[in-house]
Parts: C-alpha cells; sequence; structure tokens
C-alpha cells in the first residue's frame, strides 16, 4: 500500500471509529473536534443532477435508492476502504455492526429502511447520518457525504420549509472548512442554473475546495458540447473540472454491471470528438483518483493540526480517566485501601469548607455573628422585667412574711426566670451550626469526584457523617444548656454588693418619713438591677455559646466525623467492601468508552507518525 493509501486509509479508520465510540453523528459530542479536523468530500448537486450515479460510478456498484423526487432523505456518510485485489467486496453499517453485506441490493434495501426507520415513509428530510461503509479492491481509500439533492419548491407531501431544511442541512457539512466540495451538475442544463456551483461559490469563493462534476455528456443536445465549462472557461475553479457519463437508464434497468459501465464511460471519452482531447482527465474512476490525491495533499498539510487535535484528546481522555478512576481490584486489602482513599478525599474537601479553602464554613461565623446576637436581643426581658411583673414576682417570694431590707427572694426568682430564656437561643445556634455541617457534607459529597463512581460507597458515607452529625449536635446542646443553668445556679455575689442599698430615710433624719419598700420606685430599681444582670450573663454567654458549639460540633466534625465508619469497615470482608464499590453503570460504561477512546487516538497518533513524512 502507498504513502497516500496509507494516510487516507488511516484517516477513514479514524473516522470510523470516531462514528462507533460516539464522537461524531449524535450521541455524545465531547471529543467531536477531531472529526472536524478530518478532510472529507461532501456531494453536493440539484435533485436529478446524476449523484447517484457518480456516487455508484466511484464505488463500482449499483447499492443507492432510486426514484422520482427526494431520494436521498438523511445524509450518507460512505466511507471506501481498498482492500488487496482478488478479496471479496462487501459493506457494513454502523447500525448494524455485525453484519456483512456481500448482496448490494440488499445494502440498497437496508439504507432505504434506515432512512425510513427515522422519517417514516414520508417526503421528509432528517440531519442524522446513516453510516455505510465498503470494502473492496475496485476504491480508492475516500470519505464521501451523499447529501439531499437541493430544491426549488416543495411538493406534495412535504412540508413548506423542505427547501430552506434541505439547505440548511447541506451547508451544516460544506461551510467546515477542512470539507471537500463535490457540486454536481447536468451538463444538459446552463450551468448559471446550477443549485451545487451556486452554492459552492458561497461558502467557497475562491473555489480552493470546489470539484466541479458534470454529468449527463451524453445527453446534451445534438451539436453542442460543455467544453467551456470543462476547460474553465465559462466558469473557473482552483481544481479541475470532471465530465462523468452516467449509466443509461436502459443499463440500469438492465442491471449492466458497474463494471462494464465504467468501461464504456471510458470508451464514450476516448472516442468522442469533442472530449478525446480529454480523455485521459475524464470519467469516474479519474474523479476517485482525483479526489484521493487532493485529500492526500489536504492530509498532508493538516498533519500538524490533526496531531495536535489528537494530542489535546489525549489530554482530555487521561484526565477525564484520572476523574473515574481505574478498575476495582479484586483483592480485599486493596479495596479496603481504594475505600479509605475515597473516604479521606471526601474529609479532605469537608475540611476546605470548614477552614475556608472552599466557600461554606463562613456560614457557621454568620451563626454566631448575626443570628445568636440577633436572637438574644429579642428575647422578651421587657415584659419579664415589667413594673407589674417585678412587683408580682417579689411579693410572691416573701410568702406571708414581708421582706425586711433587700428582696433577695425576689431577685433570685426574676434572675432564674430570665436567664431561662437563654436556652432557646443557645439550642438554635446548636440547630443552625448543625444545619450549615449537614450541607457542607452534602455539598462536599457531590464535588468528591472519587465517589461519584460509587453510589453505596457514597450513601453510606452520607448516612455515617449524618449521624456523627446527630451525635456531635446532641452533645453541644448537652453542654450549651449547661452553660445556661450554670448562670442560673449561682450568681455572682460581687455584682449585688456593688448595687447601691436603699437607706431607711432621707438624709439620716429620724424625723424623716421611711423609705416605702413597696412603692412604684422600688420596683422598679429592682427590675433595672436585675436588668443590668441580666445583660452581663447575656454578654458572657455571647462568647461562650459559640466556644461550646465549635468545641462541641465543628471541631469533632474535623476530626472524627468518620472515626465510626472506620471501625465498622476494619470489621467488613471482601464480599461487603466489594459492595461498598459497586459502581454506578453508566460510569462504568463511560469508562469504558474512555478508554477505548484513548485506545484509538494512541493508535491512530502512532500511525501518523509512522506514516505521514515516508516518501
Amino acid at each position: 500500500m502507498t504513502t497516500m493509501e496509507s494516510l487516507i486509509g488511516l484517516v477513514n479508520r479514524i473516522q470510523r471509529a470516531c462514528t462507533v465510540l460516539g464522537d461524531y453523528g449524535g450521541g455524545d459530542n465531547t471529543f467531536s473536534s477531531l472529526w472536524e479536523a478530518l478532510p472529507s468530500v461532501a456531494v453536493v448537486g440539484g435533485q436529478s443532477s446524476g449523484k447517484s450515479s457518480v456516487l455508484e460510478s466511484i464505488v463500482g456498484r449499483d447499492f443507492l435508492p432510486r426514484g422520482s423526487g427526494i431520494v436521498t432523505r438523511r445524509p450518507l456518510v460512505l466511507q471506501l476502504h481498498k482492500t488487496d485485489e482478488g478479496s471479496q467486496e462487501y459493506a457494513e453499517f454502523l447500525h448494524l455492526p455485525k453484519r456483512r453485506f456481500t448482496d448490494f441490493g440488499a445494502v440498497r434495501n437496508e439504507i432505504q429502511e434506515e432512512t425510513d426507520r427515522i422519517t417514516g415513509k414520508t417526503k421528509q428530510i432528517s440531519p442524522v447520518p446513516i453510516h455505510l461503509s465498503i470494502y473492496s479492491p475496485n476504491v480508492v481509500n475516500l470519505t464521501l457525504i451523499d447529501l439531499p439533492g437541493l430544491t426549488k419548491v416543495a411538493i406534495e407531501g412535504q412540508p413548506e420549509t423542505i427547501v430552506d431544511d434541505i439547505e440548511t442541512m447541506v451547508r451544516s457539512y460544506v461551510e467546515k472548512p477542512n470539507c471537500i466540495i463535490l457540486a454536481i451538475s447536468p451538463a444538459n442544463q446552463d450551468i448559471a442554473t446550477s443549485d451545487a456551483m451556486k452554492l459552492a461559490r458561497e461558502v467557497d469563493p475562491s473555489g480552493d475546495r470546489t470539484f466541479g462534476v458534470l454529468t449527463k455528456l451524453d445527453l446534451m443536445d445534438k451539436g453542442t458540447n460543455a467544453l467551456d465549462v470543462l476547460e474553465g472557461r465559462s466558469y473557473r475553479l482552483q481544481q479541475p473540472w470532471v465530465g462523468i457519463v452516467n449509466r443509461s437508464q436502459a443499463d440500469i434497468n438492465k442491471n449492466v454491471d458497474m463494471i462494464v459501465a465504467r468501461r464504456k464511460e471510458r470508451e464514450y471519452f476516448a472516442t468522442s470528438p469533442d472530449y478525446g482531447h480529454l480523455a485521459s482527465k475524464m470519467g469516474s474512476e479519474y474523479l476517485a483518483k482525483l479526489l484521493s490525491q487532493h485529500l492526500e495533499s489536504v492530509i498532508r498539510s493538516r498533519i500538524p493540526s490533526i496531531t495536535s487535535s489528537i494530542n489535546k484528546t489525549i489530554d482530555e481522555l487521561e484526565s477525564e480517566m484520572d476523574h473515574l478512576g481505574r478498575p476495582i481490584a479484586l483483592d480485599a486489602g486493596a479495596q479496603l485501601y481504594t475505600v479509605l482513599e475515597v473516604c479521606r478525599a471526601f474529609e479532605r474537601i469537608f475540611k476546605e469548607h470548614l477552614d475556608g479553602g472552599r466557600p461554606g464554613g463562613d456560614r457557621i461565623y454568620g451563626v454566631f455573628d448575626n443570628q445568636l446576637p440577633a436572637a438574644l436581643k429579642k428575647l422578651p426581658f421587657d415584659r419579664h422585667l415589667s413594673l407589674q411583673n417585678v412587683r408580682r414576682v417579689v411579693s410572691e417570694a416573701d410568702g406571708y412574711q414581708p421582706h425586711l431590707i433587700a428582696p433577695e427572694q425576689g431577685y433570685r426568682r426574676l434572675i432564674e426566670g430570665a436567664l431561662n430564656y437563654f436556652r432557646g437561643p443557645a439550642e438554635a445556634s446548636v440547630d443552625a451550626v448543625h444545619f450549615v455541617l449537614k450541607e457542607l457534607v452534602r455539598k462536599s459529597i457531590g464535588e468528591t469526584q472519587e465517589l461519584k463512581r460509587f453510589p453505596t460507597l457514597q450513601a453510606d458515607i452520607a448516612a455515617a457523617s449524618n449521624e456523627a452529625l446527630e451525635r456531635f449536635r446532641d452533645e453541644s446542646k448537652k453542654t450549651v444548656v449547661r452553660l445556661v443553668d450554670m448562670e442560673s445556679s449561682y450568681l455572682t455575689v460581687d455584682f449585688f454588693r456593688k448595687l447601691p442599698q436603699e437607706v431607711e430615710n432621707k438624709g439620716g433624719n429620724p424625723q424623716a418619713p421611711v423609705t416605702d419598700r413597696y412603692g412604684e420606685g422600688h420596683f422598679r430599681r429592682i427590675g433595672s438591677n436585675v436588668s443590668s444582670y441580666v445583660g452581663m450573663v447575656s454578654d458572657t454567654l455571647k462568647n461562650t455559646i459559640p466556644k461550646a458549639v465549635v468545641f462541641c460540633q465543628v471541631k469533632e466534625a474535623k476530626q472524627s466525623l468518620l472515626t465510626r465508619f472506620y471501625t465498622q469497615l476494619g470489621k467488613k470482608e471482601g464480599k461487603q467492601l466489594l459492595q461498598l464499590l459497586d459502581e454506578d453503570p453508566a460510569l462504568m460504561e463511560r469508562r469504558q468508552q474512555c478508554a477505548k477512546r484513548l485506545e484509538l487516538y494512541k493508535a491512530a497518533r502512532d500511525e501518523i507518525d509512522s506514516v505521514s513524512w515516508t516518501r
């Protein structure tokens, strides 16, 4: 096989492998840039321009559906693979990968049935391509894309948008800079009205990647010829024009062999008084060789970009493989190691959230700096220390004996009643931090790439983490409530010693009236004194509650979130460990596909390196 055949055959193999692996033509297009970098030939022409006949002449087989109106209703990606002389010809469809077609009449039927499967038995079109590979010693390595014929009007059974729909579909192929345009025009019509040439001129104004093909030369009116077009005088392209003589309808009806048709075509040009001097550069065989040579030239010029695209894709695939992880080992020790590594990855991300490496941990500070102070300010101390309530509490505390100097029992009851209000904000702070920690666990699980492949382990870690957080919350609530109870169990004596004492009379005058211990001013002073003491306790709790919460919840979560889970892991046997590492089937499939792609692109890179610079 020549270097040219090796290069084009390599491109064909890469393109086919891309389609098999879902990198082109629907499905996952993550790495379709490689396909875009590879050149291919799009066959463009109006309806009944002879597109099908040209393709069949190049292939040397009668395999395309025929009929009036729109026959090609889905793009046909046709890959030709040259095989050794004497080998059997056969065809394969991408959607039937295990079936070889040696009967090309059956190939035609399958194209029709596969078209109907998507479009139904209507005149509708679909952009979903059919992929067909033909292996034959009578072809050159080539990728051709047969597109629906351009039309000017919609016929019965077609939507009104059919004209624009077909043109949009065709443009999506021919606008790509790596697409070679095979523009088919019938010679018995004015080239100025050619739909194919009109579109080619719009997307390729320089004509660098357009090959003009004139069909039906033998059907021109007697006394006329197409030399002005074929010799580039009436319409100049950078690439040569090629004339084709299609099989006649009589030959098609008689099932004349395509090899015989090729011979008749050669004889036509060799004996034609008009085209005899161009015979060596006319015909479907010459067109196929010309396209193959041009493809080889284009591929050589694009090798750096193709190699770059392959290397970029390899890097992306290897990165994805790292995220997806390698296959699970069968050894129990290796499985335990894998579980522990995944758990440590989760814990590392969780700690990063708490320590500020990732967002979310600052919400805990928000609980202490905003929510707790706001809750303390909303406590109903005004109502509790109202004149009416102070009078009631103090009076009830004395029982039948009125207090003599200071209403100590009244003070104690007022203070204890006020301090009980601190329980609510203290417990609410614990719950708020618990909610933040649970949310951080959820986020950390979602951000741990290693966990995504193990749904069972993911669920177990989530359950173990939340169970641990519940324990930490319970302990934290006991601690903060204990702090409140401690404040109410012992009142600070120094505070009351510093309070101004009420005197028996004003100015020490024994004749002055005795102070009314049951007057309004007396109870207001009691309420004010209690309020001051409660304020002092509030300031203390504002500092100690966060310390208790951090110690009992945040610090414990950082240090021992999965401690019990690790203890349970050590008791599990190999079968139980393997159940934890039960992978998501979708990820397993993704890894297999990724590995296949990686193998393909590495092999492609090696092949390109081995043949690209051979002369």
